[in-house]
Order: structure tokens, then C-alpha cells, then sequence
């Protein structure tokens, strides 16, 4: 008798925790419904080099695409208009200034080839406005400051094709600033005199400064110039995960004085402290000899050598998972609250966890946020209240710099 009121006991509990998860499903259902949910940064337009990408079909390989945005409930996306760094002469300008514009190009192509799922978006007016109509918002963003090289002018260039934030630098130092992860070390100390104009005229345009990527001592220099809120677009926080990528407490307090946000970034290296995995790190280099340096390679190899590079990743990091992606969110709303967070997946440039693996499946953070207790409106702020507010803070403070 015993055995069996133990037995019900368990079957009672077990359908209880069933219902509990069933529920969780169910409100953020509900809550995708209601909200508008925005990813600040992925890199999918890489694959644009392939004429027959189409945005508009649900694909096995990757991560973003229309269909599987609108399975895990995403209603916009910052699309990057990303190039790697290179020389830094006229030549090598002209030839990455083209080759973004190209880009540019390639993202308007595959929205208005899509125009009944989705367009192009540039203010949180179109963004709400497009979600009301059922439709996607395609934001821009550029990841890499290098192919403005030395001439200001290419910015309102990029502005005025719809990018609405420029990531200052990448994994190299360039004429901007100095980045975090540039093996040579600083070279500007921080963000350069000519950085400096950089700044100053996406205020005056009403651009994003984007932070990401960017060295501590870059990081303060942009603060001291800039006259409105910046973002990083695809971040985490140094305080779980050393990297120079991620953010300390300190530049996030710093942050929340500006009135910025920060994006949390679903890449495991900026998730977790990576352990010792000498097989990946076997596998990795014999990529790496294998194809060479990877900007110099054609868009073809590039795009083979990216499968390759999941696939390893797939079969041999120990990835992080959702509740290393909230354990970032929650640290930030401890540290300076719920009004300066969100998520930049990162998607198609090595973003993804399990759990969250492709567009498809970003509910899996909202689950997650409301088994911590987070509200509806905490979660509005996360998904995309906070990035809008600091977009709509900077398309004002370039109307009228005196607010």
C-alpha cells in the first residue's frame, strides 16, 4: 500500500511540474503576442554572397531566417553589414567601402523580395508599426568601423541606406579605435582624434555608437565624447566570463549613466569561461591550416568553411546553455537594473546555445526569464523595450542636440 501511495505521489508530482512547464510555454506564448522583441546583432547577410539565399525559406543550416523568426516569436532583427579587418591604405578603403555597399544592397534585395513577411526597418515607429501589421522589421546595423577607413562622409552614406548603429571596431585596431582583442595591443589609446569626428556625426545623424568589440580604454573615450546613449550591440559581462569582450561592473555602471544598454551575447566564449578542450582545440587549428585567414578567402570558401566551423562546434565545445544566457541578464539587473539590458544573439557569427540554437527558438529565454520571476513588463524592457528607448534617445538628441 505504501508502494503505491508513494508511487501516485511521484505520478501527481511529476504531472504538476508537466503543467508548470506547460503554463511557462503557454505565457510566453502570450507575452510574444503582446511585445515587440528585437535581436541587435546577426551576421546572416554573409551568406548573402550565395545569389539564392532566400530570407524568406525556413533553412536547415544557420540561424536566421523569416520563417523561423516567426516560429520563435522574434518580430525584428539588426542585420550586419559586417567586413572583417584588412589593410588600412586608399586602396583597400575603396575596395571594403564597395564591398559593404554591396551588402547594403544584398539585405534591401532579399527584405523586398520578401515585402509581404517583412521590410526594412530604421526607428522604433516602424518597428511597432510593422509588428502591428504582422510583418518582420529588418534593421541594420555595421559591424566594423574599418570600411569608413578615413573618410566621414561614408557614414550618412550608410545612414542614409538604413544603418542605424556602426560597430566602432572588430577583432583589429583601425583609424577609430582600438579594439579588444587585437593581439598587436593598443595603437590609438583608445578612440583616435579622427574617432572622435566619427562619434560626433553619428550623434549628429542619429546613429547607435556601438561599443562592442572595443577596447576598455575605447570604451571611456567614447562616453566622454558622445552626446547621447550608446549600446553594445552584442556584449556579455567580465564578471562571469573573462573576456575583453564582455563588459566589467564598472563600465556597466558606466553605461547606465550614459543611458545605454547592453545586448546580451548567446556565444558560449562570452558566456562562459571556456574549460580545457584540447579536441576542439585540435579540431579548430586543423580548420585554421587548412583554409588560411579567413577574410582572404572567396565568399564560396568562406561560406564552406562556416559549416565546418558549426559542425565542429556542434560535435565538440561544451556549449552554454539559456541559463548562462539569463544568468548574464540577471547579473546586469542586479548590478544596474532591468532598463539596461537585451539580447544580441550574434547569430551566424558563432551565437547560439542549447536551447537557443536558431531564431526558432527564442522563446526558450522568455521561459526561462519568467521561471526566474522576471514580470511581463521586466520582460517588454529585455526583448526590446530598452533598445528602442536608446534608438528613440538618439534619433531625438540628432533632432535637437539641447534635449
Amino acid at each position: 500500500m505504501r508502494i503505491f501511495i508513494n508511487l501516485l505521489l511521484i505520478a501527481f508530482f511529476l504531472a504538476g511540474c508537466r503543467n508548470s512547464e506547460e503554463q511557462l510555454v503557454r505565457r510566453a506564448d502570450k507575452i510574444h503576442v503582446s511585445i515587440l522583441t528585437v535581436d541587435t546583432h546577426c551576421d546572416t547577410p554573409m551568406e548573402f554572397s550565395d545569389p539564392a539565399f532566400d530570407l524568406g525559406v525556413r533553412h536547415e543550416d544557420g540561424c536566421v531566417d523569416f520563417p523561423r523568426m516567426i516560429e520563435g516569436g522574434l518580430h525584428a532583427e539588426f542585420f550586419a553589414v559586417f567586413t572583417g579587418q584588412g589593410p588600412r591604405n586608399d586602396s583597400a578603403y575603396n575596395e571594403v567601402h564597395q564591398k559593404a555597399l554591396d551588402i547594403f544592397d544584398a539585405i534591401h534585395k532579399n527584405v523586398e523580395k520578401n515585402n509581404a513577411v517583412a521590410e526594412i526597418a530604421t526607428s522604433p515607429d516602424d518597428a511597432h508599426r510593422l509588428k502591428k501589421a504582422g510583418k518582420i522589421a529588418a534593421f541594420i546595423g555595421v559591424e566594423n568601423g574599418y570600411p569608413i577607413g578615413k573618410d566621414i562622409s561614408r557614414i550618412k552614406q550608410y545612414y542614409d541606406l538604413g544603418a542605424r548603429y556602426i560597430t566602432l571596431a572588430h577583432t583589429k585596431n583601425n583609424d577609430i579605435c582600438d579594439s579588444s582583442t587585437d593581439p598587436a595591443g593598443p595603437e590609438n589609446n583608445g578612440l583616435s582624434p579622427f574617432g572622435s569626428q566619427v562619434v560626433k556625426e553619428m550623434n549628429r545623424l542619429g546613429m547607435m555608437v556601438d561599443i562592442s568589440h572595443i577596447s576598455d580604454k575605447s570604451f571611456y573615450d567614447v562616453l566622454k565624447v558622445t552626446n547621447a546613449p550608446v549600446l553594445a550591440s552584442h556584449s556579455s559581462c567580465r564578471a562571469l566570463c573573462v573576456s575583453p569582450r564582455n563588459l566589467t561592473d564598472d563600465m556597466l555602471v558606466a553605461l547606465k549613466e550614459n543611458g545605454g544598454v547592453i545586448q546580451i551575447c548567446i556565444l558560449g566564449n562570452y558566456l562562459k569561461t571556456p574549460e580545457p578542450n584540447p579536441e576542439l582545440d585540435s579540431k579548430m587549428k586543423e580548420l585554421k591550416d587548412r583554409y588560411g585567414e579567413f577574410n582572404a578567402l572567396s565568399d564560396s570558401m568562406k561560406k564552406i568553411m562556416r559549416k565546418e566551423y558549426r559542425d565542429i562546434q556542434k560535435s565538440y565545445a561544451k556549449p552554454a546553455t539559456v541559463n548562462d544566457v539569463v544568468d548574464h541578464i540577471d547579473h546586469v539587473v542586479q548590478v544596474v537594473g532591468v532598463d539596461y539590458v537585451g539580447i544580441g544573439t550574434d547569430f551566424d557569427g558563432g551565437g547560439g546555445v542549447e536551447g537557443c540554437r536558431t531564431a526558432s527558438e527564442m522563446k526558450n529565454i522568455t521561459i526561462e526569464l519568467l521561471r526566474r520571476g522576471y514580470s511581463k513588463s521586466d520582460i517588454t524592457k529585455i526583448w526590446g523595450g530598452n533598445i528602442m528607448r536608446v534608438l528613440k534617445k538618439v534619433e531625438d538628441l540628432a533632432k535637437n542636440p539641447t534635449l
